[in-house]
């Protein structure tokens, strides 16, 4: 049976996407399939920029240590940025523009003035070393990238072919940005030429093949994935007038999580253009900062990976500080142990945690479960966010399961992305032939049409909302010449949801302790990838095979997970 909250929100929604509201759906046609789409959304992410930027002109967008900006100030710098792109850099429509950097201020404006001088946002992973940040930058073509110093070192001898231009994070956006700052009016006359089907991102992520892939998309996936959410927060907003709570101030949000990801690109930043949101950022996560900001800038949503609003929850001075401002305490990227529910609701009374699913290749859009509904219904993820999104639950011939019955979680929107780039054979095998894309998670829908995510068919691990190819892994420790067998699997972390854990067996005449494997893996990987020392264990003989001749993964991880816990 629908709940109380289920059936305000279905009626609020209703209302919504009525003919001549601002989220009125029309049809629209892909894989020869029509569904719905937004449409009185703007053909591309630098028309969503212009328009919100002057709607919320005087308002306070950006916070980040000193500086202070409104969106109309955002804008302007942004239209710096894409002339000196387009003038001194030689970009144009449909360029790849790498950026890899920690999070700022100007990594925003960077972002911005990369769209609004035409060219194609390519998000590099932060935590990444020198040679993935290379292959990121060759797989996505880039001929330039925007890098702070501290990524700039890291690219330096390594095999990418791109030009560099190093930005900073700290001070005016003309000082930090002055090696891509110039003057003209790029930006306008761009706005002529952009539409929905042009290229806008990569995102690159982390799959059961090994090595990262580049998931693009174009303008219109894009744009539709952020009307996505800000039709969700506009049925919130509604719900709680409704309530009787006052929504007048400003809404704020802290960001915690990398700008690099899609739960930080399209639901905290790009929607906040539309909503009219203030961004605060901090250069990396520190619980006790987050709760100083949070008091200190009235921060009224937060979302991070599951273990970040926990540890806010549960940090020995959480008394200290008055965030009663914040309603909302929101987990993506990562499942949340129900456990955690409990406590950040009796830690936050006046608030409730909520938690989406949705994946790169999604841009974010899937499913939301809110309030009362997520106590009600700790294990789920949530039912299909309205009115765009579609889920079937697809055996392994493509067939629809009914409800109850365990397949593969299937997404049809118009918000999804494009394809792999360059890897047609990655694209073809990640949609079925009427478009629903393959998540590559295993769940089931119950009888009130709420999904629930039991286990993965990809061969990955997400260590607080990073994606780690256990492949990837393997191929690190198989880099060593000594190595005759290895197996890499997930275990189970209460605070980052889960570790990357390895077993290996030597070849005859070699030798090596599990301090030198980590020493030999963290030349190879980024440290989040590489497992921690206790969660590497050295065989003494062949490791179990399946009929198959693979190596039995299953039995493996229990053998050893079992040795853990005893």
């Amino acid at each position: 049976m629908p709940t109380e909250l289920d059936n305000d929100l279905n009626a609020i929604m209703d209302e919504l996407i009525k003919p001549g509201q601002v989220f009125e759906t029309v049809d629209f046609e892909q894989f020869g399939v029509k569904m719905p789409a937004f449409k009185n959304a703007p053909p591309s992410l630098a028309h969503y920029f212009a328009h919100f930027c002057n709607e919320n002109k005087e308002q306070t967008f950006l916070v980040d240590g000193d500086t202070r900006l409104t969106f109309g100030e955002c804008w302007v710098a942004a239209t710096h940025v894409a002339a000196g792109l387009a003038k001194d850099h030689g970009v144009k429509k449909g360029d790849r523009v790498g950026i890899a950097a920690r999070n700022s201020a100007n990594w925003i404006i960077a972002y911005m003035g990369v769209i609004m001088a035409g060219g194609c946002a390519t998000l590099l992973n932060g935590f990444w070393t020198g040679d993935e940040l290379a292959y990121g930058i060759r797989l996505a073509e880039c001929e330039l990238v925007l890098a702070d110093e501290g990524r700039a070192k890291r690219l330096e001898g390594t095999d990418h072919g791109a030009k560099i231009a190093v930005f900073g994070h700290d001070g005016p956006p003309s000082n930090g940005l002055a090696p891509i700052w110039g003057e003209g009016d790029t930006a306008m006359a761009m706005l002529g030429e952009l539409g929905p089907d042009d290229l806008a991102t990569i995102l690159y992520t982390s799959g059961s093949t090994g090595q990262s892939k580049g998931a693009w998309s174009d303008h219109r996936g894009v744009v539709q994935g952020v009307f996505s959410y800000i039709s969700q927060s506009a049925m919130a907003k509604m719900l709680m007038e409704g309530r009787g709570e006052d929504v007048s101030a400003q809404a704020c949000a802290l960001i915690a999580v990398p700008l690099f990801h899609v739960t930080g690109e399209v639901p905290l930043f790009l929607q906040s253009f539309g909503i009219g949101r203030k961004l605060v950022l901090m250069p990396k996560w520190d619980a006790r900062e987050a709760l100083r900001l949070m008091e200190a800038e009235k921060v009224s949503y937060f979302v991070g990976v599951p273990l970040m609003s926990y540890e806010i929850a549960t940090h020995p001075e959480r008394d200290q500080f008055d965030i009663s401002s914040c309603k909302s305490f929101a987990a993506g990227g990562a499942p949340r142990p129900v456990d955690h529910v409990t406590k950040i609701k009796k830690a936050f009374p006046e608030g409730f945690p909520l938690l989406g699913y949705g994946l790169t290749e999604t841009n974010g859009v899937g499913c939301g479960n809110f309030n009362e509904n997520y106590l009600a219904k700790p294990g789920s993820t949530g039912r299909a966010s309205r009115p765009l999104v579609e889920i079937a639950i697809l055996d392994d011939d493509g067939n629809k399961l009914p409800q109850g019955r365990v397949g593969e979680v299937c997404f049809r929107t118009v918000a999804n992305f494009r394809g792999y780039w360059k890897n047609d054979e990655a694209t073809d095998a990640a949609f079925t032939s009427d478009g629903f894309f393959r998540t590559g998670d295993l769940g089931y829908l119950d009888e009130d049409e709420y999904l629930f995510i039991v286990d993965r068919k990809k061969d990955i691990i997400i260590r607080g909302g990073e994606n780690i190819s256990c492949i990837e892994v393997e191929e690190g420790i198989y880099a060593h010449e000594g190595v005759a067998e290895c197996s890499v699997f997930g275990l189970p972390d209460e605070r980052m949801g889960e570790l990357p854990a390895a077993v290996y067996y030597m070849k005859p005449g070699h030798s090596m302790t599990p301090e030198e494997l980590r020493d030999f893996m963290c030349s190879k990987l980024a440290p989040f990838k590489v497992p921690l020392l206790e969660h590497i264990w050295q065989s003494d003989k062949a490791l179990p095979r399946l009929g198959t001749q693979k190596i039995d993964k299953r039995t493996v991880r229990t053998m050893y997970a079992d040795e853990m816990s005893a």
